[in-house]
């Protein structure tokens, strides 16, 4: 529906077309018709990012008495941010309105200044729960010829403690009031404000309950707990162009993964309570403007963060609640687009990713955390790619070209391309040569290989042996990682790893056996050659405990040399 077919005031329309906005999103079409044709109360249900402040801001801004000093709708958000974003919102709507005055009202700034502002003819106060009800319990806000009242993100604002605030303000609003409740999600405590408060509301519902939103995808990885950061470098790595919110538990948490990150090089920064106000708002500002990636936050620090292009979200931890969860993964994929909340789970939490499923209608995807060769080839040709796309500035550069093609001019083509491609990306090489893999078995993975029996391995599985070992700082997540990565295969079984001091055996399923001898045909470990060998029989695995085979360019003592020749020696007898 096109805004002036909404009946809103002329003024009105204009205003809204001037932010280029021409056609009502699906809640805003439904509650500017339900405010302005019933006057009734009414409770939207609907994530962030579908257009709620102007569904309630227009028909509040239109049904102003502009000749009355007196405040007539009041407006509670949870925090400082969304408080501020509601009012320039709101001032932004009643632009060609000129007998319309909005003022916000929140904690951490000069309440005198609020109070001030508030003697002047204000007909729309936008507040927090806790300064509202502070300048009404000092008589500075006189809210009894209140006409409207919205509770905007109130499963927010009672999440984070402010129920008896709420009671308190809308116990002493008149009984005559609209109340115009918004909520992501319908918990209880809501359902009993509806029942206190409110009077045969009429229910707009964008979406079903409790779900969340339709174009976001929701994958999970699955790692040991204690290589939970890894995995999430990885995730980032594997997403060059990642812009997201990272949530923590606690601030500790969220201190130490942000630290973390800034330090291995990555454009993030934290958001938690021990900021400062102007600190807060330095890094949100940084984060809005895109000049971080990633924002590690904890669910109180990111409220009020309103953000419409997010790619990602990604639970660090799973929250302990299904709701929460909602919300944050409701913070991407906004405004049409499409986007991705990831959760970095260990094995131990697969049933409270049932429980999400049930919770929002939708399956979650498992993910296998990237392999080193993966994320380089990605960082390759996303490098590539914003090569090719970047401007040149012929008349800028063009004074430089004579000295830079001199300098050059002992390059070839393809070694200009090679020095190029390793300016930029040798961070990635070095840092994921001969990684790990992270990847832990699901339950149905260990319930297939517990079914195959305790020696199975004789039947199905085959044995390798590889010419490295504990002394060359190999160890099982390393040599998993060397068979993933050099087979180009993730699904291949692993069965018993051995390490041994100069040397390792493994076994892997024997229908992949080929891949392996082919796999490694050419493969290095720590910069040198490595050997991988079918062990086919006892006397072949007692040789290669007898005599390891030699790498590289590492020199064997004469002693040594002396020594194992001799038991070679008898061997062969």
């Amino acid at each position: 529906m096109k805004f002036e077919d909404t009946g809103l005031k002329a003024e009105i329309v204009k205003g809204v077309k001037k932010l280029g906005f021409e056609q009502t999103t699906p809640i805003q079409e439904k509650v500017i018709e339900a405010m302005l044709e019933h006057r009734s109360d009414l409770i939207g249900l609907a994530q962030t990012g579908t257009g709620k402040t102007a569904a309630y801001g227009l028909p509040l801004i239109h049904l102003i008495d502009q000749k009355s000093e007196e405040v007539q709708g009041l407006i509670l958000t949870p925090t400082r941010e969304l408080c501020i974003q509601v009012a320039e919102d709101l001032f932004k709507f009643a632009k060609y309105s000129k007998a319309v005055e909005v003022v916000a009202v929140y904690g951490g700034a000069s309440i005198e200044n609020q109070i001030r502002a508030l003697k002047k003819n204000v007909q729309l106060v936008v507040g927090t729960p806790g300064r509202l009800k502070d300048l009404i319990k000092r008589k500075k806000l006189n809210i009894k010829s209140i006409q409207t009242i919205v509770l905007d993100e109130a499963d927010e604002m009672l999440s984070m403690g402010f129920k008896d605030d709420l009671n308190a303000i809308l116990a002493t609003t008149p009984k005559n009031r609209q109340t115009l409740l918004f909520s992501a999600t319908m918990p209880r405590e809501i359902a009993e404000i509806a029942d206190t408060y409110m009077h045969d509301p009429i229910e707009i519902a964008i979406g079903k309950r409790n779900v969340g939103a339709a174009n976001v995808k929701h994958h999970y990885y699955m790692v040991n707990a204690s290589d939970r950061y890894l995995a999430l470098k990885r995730i980032a790595d594997i997403n060059p162009d990642i812009y997201g919110i990272v949530f923590c538990r606690t601030r500790k948490e969220t201190k130490d993964v942000a630290e973390k990150l800034i330090s291995d090089g990555y454009n993030a920064d934290a958001l938690h309570g021990d900021l400062s106000q102007a600190q807060r708002d330095h890094v949100m500002n940084r984060f809005r403007i895109k000049n971080l990636q990633m924002l590690v936050a904890t669910d109180v620090a990111a409220r009020g963060l309103d953000v419409t292009d997010l790619t990602h979200i990604i639970n660090y931890n799973l929250p302990d609640e299904s709701e929460t969860y909602i919300h944050r993964s409701g913070r991407t994929g906004r405004a049409g687009k499409t986007g991705v909340c990831i959760t970095i789970i260990h094995s131990r939490e697969q049933n409270r990713i049932k429980q999400i499923e049930k919770k929002i209608g939708k399956e979650f995807e498992q993910k296998p955390v990237p392999l080193g060769n993966e994320i380089c080839e990605k960082q390759l040709f996303s490098l590539i790619d914003r090569m090719q796309k970047v401007s040149v500035d012929d008349a800028q550069i063009e004074p430089f070209l004579p000295v830079i093609f001199k300098k050059l001019e002992w390059l070839s083509r393809e070694d200009l391309i090679k020095h190029f491609v390793s300016l930029e990306f040798n961070r990635f090489l070095a840092y994921y040569r001969n990684a790990p893999d992270l990847n832990v078995l699901t339950k149905q993975k260990k319930k297939k290989s517990k079914k195959k029996g305790k020696d199975s391995y004789k039947e199905d599985f085959s044995r390798f042996f590889i010419n490295a070992g504990s002394q060359d700082g190999l160890e099982p997540a390393y040599l998993i990682g060397l068979i993933n990565e050099n087979t180009k295969k993730r699904d291949i079984d692993i069965g018993k790893i051995e390490i041994m001091k100069k040397f390792s055996f493994f076994e892997v399923d024997s229908d992949y056996s080929d891949n392996v001898i082919k796999g490694f045909k050419n493969a290095e470990y720590d910069g040198r050659k490595v050997v991988v060998e079918l062990a086919q029989d006892k006397r072949e695995t007692e040789f290669h405990k007898r005599k390891p085979l030699t790498s590289g360019n590492k020199k064997k003592s004469p002693k040594k040399t002396k020594k194992k020749a001799k038991k070679g020696s008898k061997l062969n007898k």
